[in-house]
């Protein structure tokens, strides 16, 4: 285990969970430079930010699980044969499955928007799809570059 460069530095960064992306440029340019010369902090920016994303990503799919668990309960015809032998209403084992789903989304879509606000997983996936579109537009061809629609910004 390495130790960090700045010990000041690193505690200020450690307390904000190594995210630099609301603070202003002039701050900002101090602790990009630590980041940089720091392998300790460096790693453990990757670290804050791979668990970002990974919740960010579990979430996610338990939201496509929820949303697809309703159609399945909506549609699925064994439901129905299964309510029946087991002597139960029907109506009662769908509406019963129907509000677990539901109650499962709801909760789901609640933790992906309070991870979305409170992590800066948005601006690292941002950054990070930036990078990659400017790696694949350097390897355009210079002949279909000049097609391209120039930004403004």
């Amino acid at each position: 285990m390495t130790e960090c460069t700045d010990q000041v530095v690193g505690d200020i960064l450690s307390s904000w969970r190594y995210d630099i992306s609301g603070i202003s440029p002039e701050m900002s340019k101090d602790y990009k430079s630590h980041l940089e010369e720091c392998d300790h902090c460096r790693r453990r920016q990757r670290l804050h930010r791979t668990i970002d994303v990974a919740l960010i990503g579990v979430s996610t799919l338990s939201i496509i699980a929820f949303v697809m668990a309703l159609m399945v309960i909506h549609h699925v015809e064994p439901l129905r044969n299964w309510a029946l032998v087991m002597h139960l209403e029907h109506r009662s084992v769908d509406l019963t499955l129907q509000a677990a789903a539901i109650l499962g989304l709801l909760v789901s879509l609640v933790s992906w928007v309070l991870i979305a606000v409170t992590t800066p997983a948005p601006v690292y996936l941002t950054g990070m799809a930036l990078a990659q579109a400017r790696v694949l537009q350097g390897r355009i061809p210079e002949e279909l570059r000049g097609r391209l629609p120039r930004n403004v910004a």
